[in-house]
């Protein structure tokens, strides 16, 4: 279906289409916003506010000192390896202003995962938190990095706070293992050194790359998403548009510099970068950035403190809340807008949210390869529990049979997505690319769906044997790779399996060799080369596994004895 089928299915409010042409770059859309919103607040954070014009000059000056203290070119790639902190969007910001490419990295990866990630994007530079420390020292010498930029929990605080809560976290907490880098620069000194500086513009156009986003693939060992300037502008643009969904009082539900989201998902996650660094600041709201939203009861706290409007969050996260004592406590009077993406939305969470907040969850649909917003629910009475609403404005949908013909509404197909917010393509994978981007531009998603006969579209199921872990992918090729390197194990085989708490979760199933290998030596195995959530929640040994006539694993098969 062209995007146009959609266009008498919108609520009011959100436009049929959007305007490309009215910003050249992701770096023009943030000066520009820092301009207009200069005084209001753009990020929060541990007790500390930047506004816009603050969030400009820190990036400004961060910008500043790549250009002049490094020799980075336009092009060169830096990785961001931080939590959800104040100087995770000084740091992006700076970098795209430098006319880097910006690497988003998971802070808990491991050191396996983080040099693959960073040989293959070829990082030049690498801003982390001090926490990561001893883990960066592991990868530097076998990678291509010449600059460490270090940042610290108090960086941004008053001097003698900003101590204060380095040494509880340092030395009382002891969450910094020893390490020693002592090629790095404090970002402090960085933001201190590029202060004043200047920019010396480069020219970037719509077709440039700003990030390379990572995610797996069918191979196991993750891909970079190219996402130029231009997609991440236009579905900036489209989750904008949505957003403009006119409410029950007749104003757009969004105003422009008014509302307070609140960011409990890493940044460093395409789902919350679009969201909350990209949507929230092209519109001037305030973000309020939870660094530990494991820690339920001071995630809860921190709500307590503001007048929120908008939450963005997935099944696990909701769920948390929701089973805290002091949940009900909080003031929701202002709460008009609950998001869900990254992983399937449980119909029972969703009318209990519904019931204790009075606001509903409107579930979308997104791919990293899509910026990563395709589809959204409408908001309040107008969503619909158990699909992922239609198409944002200027995306087409489709869905296809193997030989790739599209077929009729109400039937079953692999989803195909086309718009202006599809990837270029990944980084240098030409074979990957071709694999999952057609010549017209529609990208297949590897998930089954139905569109019906009103445009919503329902995911019904999984082409690939992708796994879901509170919205993180997991790809059961990169498990058993790393897993059939241990000299105990013979055979191996990864599927997902339901999980109440985290939607799905890692099963692993081993045939050992003759001299056998024990679970507590498989578990420490794979708890020191995954990070969290890929590690296997349950593991079985087996004298064998269902395989075909050549060989080949049936994941099916164990699928359904699971």
């Amino acid at each position: 279906m062209q995007p146009d089928f959609w266009n008498d299915k919108r609520p009011a409010g959100v436009p049929t289409d959007i305007d490309l042409s009215v910003y050249k770059s992701v770096i023009e859309v943030f000066e520009r916003s820092c301009k207009t919103f200069a005084d209001r607040p753009a990020f929060s954070n541990m007790g500390i506010t930047l506004t816009y014009a603050e969030l400009e000059r820190q990036s400004g000056a961060f910008a500043g000192y790549l250009q002049q203290h490094t020799d980075l070119k336009p092009g060169d790639r830096i990785a961001v390896q931080m939590p959800n902190v104040l100087q995770y969007p000084i740091a992006v910001f700076g970098a795209l202003r430098a006319g880097l490419i910006v690497v988003n990295t998971n802070p808990l990866y491991t050191p396996r995962e983080m040099r693959h990630q960073f040989k293959d994007a070829g990082i030049r530079a690498l801003v982390y938190l001090n926490l990561f420390g001893s883990r960066v020292q592991e990868v530097t010498s076998d990678t291509e990095i010449e600059y460490l930029i270090e940042a610290k929990m108090g960086d941004l605080m008053p001097t003698a706070k900003g101590w204060l809560i380095n040494t509880v976290v340092d030395k009382v907490k002891k969450m910094v293992p020893a390490y020693s880098l002592p090629q790095a620069v404090s970002f402090k000194r960085a933001l201190r050194l590029g202060a004043g500086l200047g920019i010396t513009r480069h020219p970037v156009t719509l077709d440039d790359i700003a990030v390379l986003q990572y995610t797996g693939g069918t191979t196991g060992l993750a891909k970079g998403a190219m996402l130029t300037h231009g997609n991440l502008v236009a579905n900036m643009q489209q989750v904008r548009a949505c957003m403009s969904q006119i409410a029950d009082d007749g104003q757009p539900l969004v105003r422009e510099g008014q509302e307070v989201m609140i960011a409990p998902l890493p940044l460093y996650h395409i789902y919350a970068f679009t969201a909350n660094c990209m949507c929230m600041m092209v519109t001037g709201n305030h973000n309020v950035l939870i660094t530990n939203p494991r820690d339920i009861g001071g995630f809860i706290k921190e709500l307590k403190k503001w007048r929120f409007s908008c939450l963005l969050g997935l099944n696990t996260l909701f769920v948390a809340l929701m089973d805290h004592p002091d949940f009900k406590t909080l003031d929701f009077s202002h709460l008009k807008i609950t998001n869900s993406g990254g992983t399937a939305l449980v119909k029972a969470t969703a009318e209990r949210w519904k019931q204790l907040t009075g606001c509903s969850i409107g579930e979308g649909y997104g791919l990293t390869e899509t910026s990563p917003v395709a589809s959204t629910n409408p908001y309040g009475s107008l969503s619909r529990l158990g699909t992922v609403g239609i198409p944002v404005p200027g995306t087409g949908m489709k869905v296809i049979d193997d030989d790739g013909v599209e077929l009729p509404l109400g039937e079953r197909g692999e989803l195909c997505v086309k718009g202006p917010q599809v990837m270029k393509g990944y980084w240098q994978q030409p074979v990957a690319t071709a694999e999952t981007l057609d010549t017209e531009g529609w990208l297949k998603t590897g998930d089954i769906a139905v569109i019906d006969a009103d445009g919503f579209i329902q995911i019904v199921d999984r082409k690939k044997d992708l796994i879901i872990v509170s919205g993180f992918n997991v790809y059961p090729n990169e498990i058993e790779d790393v897993v059939m390197a241990h000299p105990g194990v013979a055979n191996c085989a990864v599927i997902g399996v339901p999980d109440e708490r985290t939607g799905e979760a890692v099963k692993l199933f081993v045939v050992a060799r003759a001299q056998g290998v024990s679970l507590e030596e498989l578990k420490s195995y794979c708890k020191a080369n995954f990070t969290g959530y890929k590690v296997p929640k349950h593991i079985v040994l087996r004298d064998s596994l269902p395989m075909t006539p050549v060989g080949k694993i049936l994941r099916r098969e164990l699928r359904d004895t699971a």
